[in-house]
């Protein structure tokens, strides 16, 4: 066997979990399988433990993917990762480490060796697998991006792999989407396209029969399948953080009241996923805003983590964000900040690395100060929080550099303390800590008592590694049952088939 790239029309087109899914049915059939990514551009990432023994960064796509294959994540699933800290500058993450910050101008130069390590990375991934699921980025239409392109049709090339094109029917277009993504490459590229994928279809699929017979004969590609619209693919959806959105389905509450809850979504939000956990629970309604008035509302607010701390508190400021989550504050309500967002509840943040801006005053809701150092902090943590197990990881620059007595909210395994609960703001650098059961629970509790809604009661049995592992099988059921199997095992096994015509214009010259 050998592997297969899924491109997509877009960004948010349905590549990753399409690749999730593939990932699970082949895991499920015995195959060894593992995901991959040769360059992600995205501020949620996890901490991966490297043969070094040293933490490095990878997407969180890719860990999940990693999970629907059934291995651990692999520094090597995504051994190139872009975390923009601005419109025109990014810290670039190779194989774990950061190396640099760059633009858009510098980063050309940089792009020969960044693409050399991804190739090796999915070689050596190659031999140690009986297949390997590549997802593209972006689109391979984007014909200002194809020169030294090493993500899409690129990196099809130069390993010979069939690619399949997803689209996604939700925001119309979608068959013209389909077959310009096509028509936009040059002959070579077009070779290795092979079939497309619809995702997100709502309705009766006997509707889109003319559509689908005719994009099939107007370029020579097949339809694999069609993949409904479901309602339980949400977790790890980097993409559908937006403003206003409800994460999940919330469940009616245990008890008699809902706690509700806001997340605050900064311009350059890291790891906002962090907000699925709590979603997660029974009775809790979490949204992600920008508004006010929905900061006013809220029973718990959550500042999230931020690749750009200091440039985001400056947002919230101007916002008129900042006055009301201190507003909130001052009510006596619970306020929770992780990693970035955690930095910016203190009294002064001082950062000459990432910002360089120096000091700068924070929310001053913790009695602490945060100084921001060259080397970043990567690691897989465990420890306890409100008498529970808790286990998180932790990637950030800025550290604790002074604080008064301050009841801390975490402590390590080895007795180090971590993070504050001040009455009722608390803060913590750990991301995926509300991925313990029973310390989410505990929380939870205490938001709830806080905010006084006396009648909300946490579930006794959410288990959200459960909830995830639940998720990743309905994503290897709609693959299971959308999709032409034996025509995608083919692709996998044999590689792109012969004859594919060309489709005109073709790359501009």
């Amino acid at each position: 066997m050998s592997g297969l790239l899924v491109a997509g029309t877009t960004s948010d087109a349905g590549k990753s979990i399409l690749t999730a899914g593939i990932c699970r049915w082949l895991h499920r059939r015995g195959v060894k399988v593992a995901p991959f990514k040769a360059q992600n551009m995205s501020n949620n990432s996890v901490v991966v433990v490297g043969p070094d023994g040293r933490g490095g960064e990878i997407g969180r796509a890719q860990a999940m993917q990693a999970a629907a294959c059934g291995i651990e994540p692999d520094l090597r699933f995504n051994p190139v990762l872009l975390k923009p800290g601005s419109d025109v500058s990014s810290q670039v993450v190779l194989l774990g480490e950061a190396i640099d910050t760059v633009t858009a101008g510098n980063y050309r130069a940089m792009k020969p060796r960044l693409a050399e390590t991804a190739h090796a990375a999915l070689a050596e991934l190659r031999a140690e697998y009986d297949a390997v699921i590549c997802e593209g980025a972006g689109s391979p239409s984007e014909i200002n991006l194809r020169d030294g392109d090493f993500v899409n049709m690129g990196l099809a090339r130069r390993a010979g792999l069939p690619a399949i094109v997803v689209g996604d029917i939700d925001r119309g277009g979608v068959f013209a989407a389909l077959f310009g993504t096509v028509a936009l490459l040059d002959p070579a590229d077009q070779e290795l396209v092979a079939g497309f994928v619809i995702n997100k279809f709502r309705g009766d699929q006997g509707i889109l029969a003319p559509g689908l017979d005719m994009i099939t004969s107007a370029t020579g590609r097949p339809v694999l399948g069609v993949l409904p619209f479901h309602l339980d693919v949400w977790l790890d959806g980097e993409d559908s953080l937006a403003y206003g959105q409800v994460l999940g389905r919330p469940a009616a509450p245990h008890g008699s009241e809902w706690l509700r809850v806001a997340v605050v979504r900064l311009p350059r939000v890291s790891n906002a996923t962090d907000a699925e956990a709590l979603a997660a629970e029974p009775g809790v309604r979490v949204r992600m805003t920008v508004e006010p008035a929905e900061i006013a509302d809220a029973d718990l607010v959550v500042l999230p983590g931020s690749k750009a701390t200091v440039s985001d508190l400056a947002w919230l400021r101007e916002t008129g964000l900042a006055e009301a989550v201190l507003a909130h504050a001052y009510a006596g309500k619970p306020l929770l900040g992780i990693c970035g967002g955690f930095q910016m509840l203190s009294r002064t943040i001082h950062d000459e690395v990432e910002s360089g801006r120096g000091s700068v005053r924070g929310l001053g809701l913790l009695p602490l100060e945060i100084t921001f150092g060259p080397r970043k902090i990567l690691a897989q943590s465990r420890g306890q929080g409100f008498g529970a197990p808790v286990a998180g990881y932790e990637i950030h620059h800025g550290f604790v550099s002074s604080q008064e007595p301050i009841k801390p909210l975490l402590v390590y395994a080895d007795e180090r303390t971590e993070g504050a609960a001040a009455g009722n703001v608390f803060g913590t650098h750990w991301h995926g800590a509300f991925e313990s059961d029973e310390f989410r629970r505990r929380f939870l509790t205490e938001a709830a008592r806080l905010a006084g809604r006396r009648g909300f009661t946490v579930a006794p049995g959410t288990r959200f590694a459960g909830l995830r592992e639940r998720s990743l099988d309905v994503l290897g059921d709609l693959v299971e049952q959308h999709l032409d199997t034996d025509a995608l095992w083919r692709l996998i096994e044999q590689g792109p088939p012969g004859g594919l015509p060309f489709i005109p214009p073709g790359a501009p010259g």
